[in-house]
C-alpha cells in the first residue's frame, strides 16, 4: 500500500487551511465559554427563585451540562465525520452552536417568564455541548491529517490555544462591552447597567461571529487522509461498533480516557475557570478586576501551548504531559494559597488570627453543597449557621458539639448562637425571620470585627502576584493540553479516528472536566474550607500520573497513515 509522503513542508495553502480551522474553531469556543464568564450574571437572571448561594451553584451545573453531553455529541458527530468527512460535520456543528448562543442573549429571564427562562436556558447548553462534542475531535483530526509527521505536535497544538483564545476573547468582550456602557469602576456593587441588560450584547455579537466562522468553514478543503480513503472505498461503514465494540480498539479508549483525558480536563479546569471563579467567589475580587488578571495570563501563556506542542515533537507527548500532571498534583493547594494571599491579604490575615468554627450535633446538619436547595431548606441551627458561612466564603472548622445543642459559630473569642428555623407555606414564620436576621447582624458584626473582608479591596491586590500566579496555572494547562491532540490522534486509525478519539476527550473533559467547578463549590461549602475543593482535581491528576506513566506508550514516531 502507498503512504502520503508526511516528511514533507507544510505548503502556504496547507497553513492557511489550518489557520482557517483553528479560527473557526476559536469562535466556537469563544460562544462556549461566555456562560462561564458570565456565570454570577446569569445566576441572578435566571435562577432568582433559589436561594443566592444554590442558584451559583446550580449556574456550574447549567455550565456543566453543556460538558456533560459532549461525549453523546462525539459518538453522533463523529460518526458523521468517519463515514461522511471532516469538513461538513465543521459546518453543521458551528451553525448549533452559533444559533443556541445567540437565543441565549435574547432569552426572558426568570423575571419575565418564570420556570420556562432556566428550563430554556439549559436546553440550549445542551445543544452547545452536543455541537462541541463534534468539534473538538474533526478539528484535531482535520489539522493532523494535514501535518508533516515530524511536526505533527507543534501543528496541532494551534488547535489547542483555541480554547484559551476563545476564553480571552470572550473575556476581552465582556470588558469591552462594560466600558463601553460605562461600567468600567472596579467597584465593590456591581456593574449596574451591565448587569441589567448588558450582559446580553457578547451572546447577541455571537452571530457575526457565526457569520464569519461559516465563511471559514466553506473554503476548507477536506482532510487527504480522508479523501483517499474514501475515493480508495475504505471508509468505515460502521465506525461506532469498530471503535467500541472491539475490545483492540476498546482498551485503548479506556487507557486514553484515564490515563490521559481525565487530567488533562481537570487542569484545564482548574487553571482558568475554577481559578476564575475562586478570584470572584471565594476571594470576592471584582469581577472585572479577576477577568482583567486572568485575560493577561492567558496572553501570556498561550504560546507556550504551541511551545509545549513542538516539544513534544522531540522528546515525545507523554513526558509533557505527565510531568504538567505531577506537578499540578502537587502544586495546587500552596499556589491557590499563594493566590489568595496576593488577591485579599486582609483576608489571609483575619483568618491567621481569629479562626471561625461551627460547634453543633453534626446529626442536625445537611448538606451545603444540595444545588437545589432554598434558604427555608436550612432551618436547623447547623444548617442556618454553615449556610450563612458559606454564602460569605468563610472558612470554618466542624467541631462536634454534644446531641441535641443549638450550634454556635465562634469568631475568636466571640460566641454567637444560631437560631432553630420554623417553617410555614414555604417561607419562615415571622419570629424565625427575625431570630435569623439577628443571628446574621451578629455574625457579620463579628466577622467585621475580626478583620474579615466584606469584599477584596482593589487597591490592596498585589497585580504582579496574581499574574504570575495565573500564568503559571495557564502554563500547566499547556503542558497538558499543547501536545494532546496529536496523542490522541496517532492512537488511533484513520477510518475510525474521529469517533475513537472524540469519546475519551469529551468525557474525560466533559465529565471529569465539566464538573469540576461545581464540584469543588460543593465540596468547600459542605467542608467549610476554602481549599478543599482542589482535592478534586489533585486526585484526578495525581491518578492519571500513575495511569499514564505504567500503561501509555509514546506515539510521536506512529505514521498515522499507515494503518488507515
Amino acid at each position: 500500500m502507498a503512504t502520503l509522503e508526511v516528511d514533507k513542508p507544510m505548503t502556504l495553502e496547507e497553513k492557511k487551511l489550518i489557520f482557517a480551522s483553528s479560527l473557526g474553531t476559536v469562535f466556537e469556543w469563544y460562544d462556549f465559554y461566555l456562560f462561564g464568564a458570565l456565570a454570577d450574571i446569569i445566576a441572578k437572571q435566571f435562577f432568582s427563585g433559589l436561594d443566592s448561594n444554590a442558584a451559583f451553584i446550580v449556574t456550574l451545573l447549567g455550565f456543566a451540562a453543556g460538558f456533560l453531553v459532549r461525549p453523546f455529541g462525539a459518538i453522533f458527530f463523529g460518526r458523521l465525520g468517519d463515514m461522511i468527512g471532516r469538513k461538513y460535520t465543521f459546518l453543521l456543528t458551528i451553525l448549533i452552536m452559533g444559533l443556541s448562543t445567540f437565543i441565549v442573549g435574547i432569552l426572558p429571564t426568570y423575571a419575565q417568564v418564570g420556570i420556562a427562562s432556566p428550563v430554556i436556558l439549559i436546553g440550549l447548553r445542551l445543544l452547545q455541548g452536543l455541537a462541541l462534542g463534534g468539534e473538538y475531535g474533526g478539528a484535531a483530526t482535520y489539522v493532523a491529517e494535514h501535518s508533516p509527521q515530524d511536526q505533527r505536535g507543534a501543528y496541532t497544538s494551534w488547535i489547542q490555544t483555541t480554547a484559551s483564545l476563545g476564553l480571552l476573547l470572550s473575556l476581552v468582550v465582556v470588558l469591552g462591552t462594560r466600558y463601553f456602557l460605562g461600567d468600567w469602576g472596579l467597584n465593590a456593587h456591581g456593574d449596574k447597567d451591565f448587569g441589567d441588560w448588558g450582559w446580553r450584547v457578547p451572546f447577541i455579537l455571537s452571530i457575526v461571529l457565526l457569520a464569519v466562522s461559516i465563511y471559514i468553514r466553506l473554503s476548507l478543503n477536506e482532510s487527504p487522509a480522508f479523501a483517499r480513503m474514501k475515493a480508495e472505498g475504505k471508509t468505515s461503514k460502521a465506525p461506532l461498533s469498530e471503535s467500541f465494540g472491539r475490545w483492540k480498539n476498546l482498551r485503548v479508549v479506556v487507557l486514553a480516557l484515564f490515563g490521559l483525558s481525565a487530567g488533562q480536563a481537570v487542569v484545564w479546569y482548574t487553571g482558568q475557570f475554577y481559578a476564575l471563579f475562586f478570584m470572584t467567589q471565594s476571594l470576592k475580587m471584582d469581577s472585572s478586576q479577576a477577568q482583567i488578571y486572568m485575560a493577561l495570563a492567558l496572553l501570556i501563556g498561550t504560546p507556550f501551548f504551541i511551545i509545549f506542542g513542538a516539544l513534544s515533537d522531540k522528546i515525545g507527548r507523554k513526558p509533557v504531559i505527565m510531568l504538567g500532571c505531577l506537578l499540578a498534583a502537587l502544586t495546587y493547594f500552596p499556589v491557590f494559597q499563594g493566590l489568595t494571599k496576593a488577591a485579599n491579604p486582609e483576608l489571609v490575615k483575619a483568618q491567621a488570627m481569629e479562626r471561625v468554627s461551627v460547634v453543633h450535633d453534626n446529626a442536625e446538619c445537611s448538606f451545603q453543597g444540595n444545588p437545589v436547595a432554598r434558604d427555608t431548606d436550612f432551618k436547623s441551627s447547623c444548617d442556618i449557621a454553615k449556610n450563612l458561612l458559606a454564602k460569605n466564603s468563610v472558612s470554618y472548622t466542624n467541631v462536634q458539639g454534644s446531641s441535641g445543642m443549638a450550634a454556635v459559630v465562634k469568631v475568636g473569642d466571640i460566641d454567637i448562637v444560631a437560631p432553630q428555623a420554623v417553617v410555614v407555606n414555604d417561607k419562615f414564620d415571622e419570629a424565625s425571620a427575625n431570630k435569623i436576621e439577628k443571628f446574621q447582624q451578629d455574625v457579620t458584626a463579628a466577622l467585621r470585627k475580626a478583620g474579615y473582608p466584606e469584599r477584596a479591596d482593589p487597591s490592596k491586590v498585589d497585580g504582579l502576584k496574581v499574574v504570575i500566579i495565573l500564568s503559571y496555572l495557564v502554563i500547566l494547562v499547556a503542558m497538558v493540553y499543547g501536545p494532546i491532540a496529536a496523542m490522541l490522534v496517532e492512537m488511533f486509525p484513520t477510518r475510525i479516528r474521529y469517533t475513537s478519539m472524540s469519546l475519551p476527550y469529551h468525557v474525560g473533559n466533559g465529565w471529569f472536566g465539566g464538573l469540576l467547578p461545581t464540584t469543588a463549590f460543593a465540596i468547600v461549602a459542605h467542608t467549610g474550607n476554602m481549599y478543599n475543593g482542589l482535592w478534586y482535581p489533585v486526585a484526578i491528576a495525581g491518578g492519571c500520573f500513575v495511569i499514564g506513566m505504567a500503561f501509555l506508550r509514546e506515539t510521536k514516531d506512529v505514521d498515522i497513515y499507515a494503518h488507515d
